[in-house]
């Protein structure tokens, strides 16, 4: 019982610290488009996690069997989504060995199973959308929403390469990101606008799947809630008020 106590206040730091952090830098968060009945933007996000994230992340707590309940069959999930040597019902392990990732990057890459109940999807959905260009730091990538960050940028290929511009000094200064060179999923450039509706949906899809993955029997636990307010609906208050009646009987 102390193990679960602790365990459950360790998360809710976790989830403030996310919150404080973003919140005290002062950072625009946009809001992330999660719809957990969505079941082809999670498969679609859950392809782009196999592809981008699980060779740094792993994600101890998710079985790939897990993802039948999106939808998918057992031949899908493992000609699509799953390492040759790897079996259906194996967890979702990093490809990296720890202690590389820590001489790479200085750190080891996170866990990813609960990221979205720590960081928030908001928060996940405008870090993923905020890299840009910095020489400065070892990997050569910077981001507005988490300074001096040692992941780089897996998705620049489909993203693009972004700059930071800074406008103002001091704390009065306001920084804004332009994109200078497209990616794959991203068009235009006329007048140096562009298109970033594509590679934002990719990204949205990307923590839909986080999200999912982080509780998935989400959907599954609120259809449970409506069908418990619905029996309290119709069978609670009918009998609450026939004992009301009853208990008050003598008294009229």
């Amino acid at each position: 019982m102390k193990k679960t106590i602790a365990s459950l206040l360790a998360f809710a730091s976790l989830a403030l610290a996310g919150q404080s952090q973003a919140s005290s830098e002062g950072i625009h968060l946009d809001k992330a488009p999660i719809d957990p009945t969505n079941v082809e933007s999670i498969q679609r996000g859950a392809q782009t996690f196999v592809n981008y994230c699980l060779s740094c992340h792993g994600a101890a707590v998710m079985r790939y069997n897990r993802l039948q309940d999106i939808g998918l069959t057992e031949a899908q999930i493992k000609a699509n989504l799953m390492f040759p040597t790897d079996k259906v019902g194996d967890q979702m392990k990093v490809a990296m060995a720890a202690k590389d990732g820590k001489a790479w990057f200085g750190a080891t890459p996170p866990d990813l199973s609960l990221i979205a109940r720590s960081r928030g999807t908001d928060w996940l959905y405008s870090y993923l959308r905020s890299f840009y260009r910095d020489d400065t730091r070892p990997t050569g990538w910077n981001n507005l929403v988490f300074d001096k960050v040692g992941m780089p940028h897996v998705l620049w290929e489909l993203q693009g390469e972004q700059i930071l511009e800074v406008k103002g000094e001091g704390e009065h200064a306001e920084k804004a990101l332009k994109l200078v060179k497209p990616g794959t999923l991203t068009r235009g450039g006329e007048n140096g606008q562009y298109d970033n509706h594509e590679f934002d949906q990719r990204v949205g899809d990307l923590v839909n799947y986080l999200s999912y993955m982080a509780e998935p029997a989400q959907v599954k636990r609120e259809q449970i809630g409506y069908g418990v307010l619905l029996f309290l609906i119709l069978f609670l208050i009918p009998v609450t008020y026939l004992l009301k009646k009853e208990y008050w009987r003598d008294i009229h």
